[in-house]
């Protein structure tokens, strides 16, 4: 989409024009569905946050600078959105600041498996909700462990426990497919590589749910 065509929509969805806001909402579907499916349960709530978030573009479009990328700008509200939604909606894992969560290692070996997008998504999503939380904001969004605990209101030493307990949850999940590709292929030796947040993050740059 052009930025004059943008600049459009933007235009006739500040005068509520409802056809303009239904082509903004078509615009960034994609975009922003698949930020929302990273912090939701399932598709279901994917939507249901997502729509919210869509009301609160609607709501702020008056406050966007048009400096600013739209993209970048609606992303960081459906982000928000979704850890409102969480926020509002559960009791985060929150952990004793651990010693350990001070020395995350990547050293842990895992079979040599590519992951296809898909799958990676539903292991993000079988995460618990705190450890999700925080292993999106990190690996994903880039926040630091500082941040994390500021947005969320937690300690640094509880976003880095989160952020360790919800990688060893993703291993074992990658260690169990593996182990499940293993016997259909009929094979018992697979190559050893290490894991850690930048490959889980090039995962999802190079599947475009990070724009």
């Amino acid at each position: 989409m052009g930025e004059a065509d943008l600049n459009e929509l933007i235009t006739g969805c500040l005068r509520q024009d409802r056809k303009c806001q239904k082509m903004l909402y078509k615009a960034f579907y994609g975009f922003a569905m698949g930020i929302c499916l990273r912090y939701a349960n399932n598709r279901y709530e994917a939507a249901e946050i997502m729509n919210q978030g869509y009301l609160k573009v609607y709501n702020s479009l008056g406050k966007y600078e048009s400096s600013r990328p739209f993209k970048a700008w609606i992303g960081r509200i459906m982000m928000n959105t979704s850890i409102d939604y969480y926020r509002s909606n559960l009791k985060m894992a929150y952990t004793d600041d651990l010693e350990k969560a001070e020395h995350i290692s990547d050293d842990n070996e895992l079979p040599d498996k590519r992951i296809d997008y898909h799958e990676l998504l539903q292991m993000i999503q079988q995460l618990p909700h705190g450890y999700r939380t925080v292993f999106n904001l990190y690996a994903i969004e880039g926040y630091t462990h500082d941040e994390i605990g500021a947005m969320l209101n937690i300690s640094t030493g509880t976003s880095k426990s989160n952020l360790f307990k919800a990688r060893e949850k993703l291993k074992k999940m990658i260690r169990k497919a593996a182990e499940i590709t293993d016997n259909l292929n009929g094979t018992h030796q697979t190559q050893i590589v290490a894991i850690n947040a930048a490959y889980l993050q090039l995962s999802f740059l190079n599947n475009g749910i990070r724009r």
